[in-house]
């Protein structure tokens, strides 16, 4: 990390909204998502922002009541940034933060990350017959 400070912010205020855009809109799970949606998800969202030399170099939000439940979304680090432990230190940061503590249940959508949230007690469901979901396509 050259040296170079490692913050963790939750003040949307600093957020790269064209960075974070140009990252989702070509990942698996927000592939083609427009600027706006973007936008209006973080509006709606408790975000989090991680910086070095105050660049953003990662991203990730939780839609939350702030009293039983929330879901992690649109975590990732930029890809020149991986492989330093700062996936495992913005998800830490997350879960630790002052406002999260104490949530009942908390959910997740992952593809490739299992083994980095298992790491934090993250889990298949005990009883997958009582999740259900509806899926439809987006209305950008």
């Amino acid at each position: 990390m050259n040296g170079s400070e490692i913050v963790i912010s939750t003040d949307k205020k600093q957020l790269d909204i064209d960075y974070i855009h140009s990252f989702l809109v070509t990942s698996y799970w927000s592939a083609g998502i427009p600027k706006q949606a973007v936008e209006k998800s973080i509006q709606n969202s408790f975000c989090f922002g991680i910086y070095e030399a105050r660049k953003q170099i990662g991203f990730a939000r939780v839609i939350t009541d702030f009293t039983t439940f929330a879901f992690l979304a649109d975590v990732f680090i930029d890809e020149q940034q991986r492989g330093k432990g700062l996936g495992k230190k913005l998800v830490k940061a997350i879960l630790g933060h002052q406002r999260l503590k104490g949530l009942k249940r908390w959910h997740l959508l992952t593809a490739d990350a299992q083994g980095l949230y298992s790491h934090y007690g993250f889990a298949v469901p005990d009883d997958p017959s009582r999740h259900m979901e509806r899926c439809r396509k987006p209305q950008y």
